[in-house]
């Protein structure tokens, strides 16, 4: 079961990389990933751009894989990342992450535990990782403008992707 793997993994880095005394820094930025990760979920319900996939038992489904991730293995990513991240060279390291995170969903993709869809890709995901981790940093430093910037986001991703106001829930 490899989401259970993944989560073993990211909670032994929990234990060795997390400032646990700085939760509560963490935890605004954390809730601004979740909330607009639950916004995604609920507003391509019926028009999904990509989707986690259960390839060893039968119940496990996008819903729970999400949560699972939504609520365990990206807040100690993020954690972990705005923790170290350097005072110089802060692009250089936000790459690193971007290309791991990219690299985890192309072996997810070819894995069958990702599937892209409605001309989503590993380039969308990409750039998307990019915007991502961008956004956390700027959340993280200027909650405020993270959410004025992550409005225009949003309305582009509607338009480029555009599901049809019948295909939302």
């Amino acid at each position: 079961m490899y989401l259970l793997f993944v989560v073993i993994v990211y909670l032994i880095f929990a234990k060795i990389f997390v400032d646990w005394k700085r939760w509560e820094e963490y935890y605004p930025t954390i809730q601004y990933y979740i909330i607009f990760n639950l916004l995604y979920n609920f507003l391509f319900y019926n028009h999904t751009l990509w989707a986690y996939k259960a390839v060893t038992v039968n119940w496990l489904n996008h819903t729970l894989i999400d949560i699972t991730f939504s609520f365990i293995i990206v807040p100690v990513a993020f954690m972990i990342y705005l923790r170290y991240f350097p005072k110089r060279r802060g692009w250089l390291y936000m790459g690193v992450w971007v290309a791991y995170f990219s690299f985890l969903e192309f072996l997810f993709v070819k894995k069958g535990l990702f599937i892209f869809d409605n001309g989503w890709n590993i380039w969308w995901s990409t750039l998307f990782n990019v915007i991502s981790f961008i956004m956390i940093r700027l959340h993280y430093k200027k909650p405020l403008i993270a959410l004025a910037a992550s409005v225009p986001v949003i309305i582009i991703l509607l338009l480029v992707f555009h599901p049809s106001l019948s295909e939302l829930k």
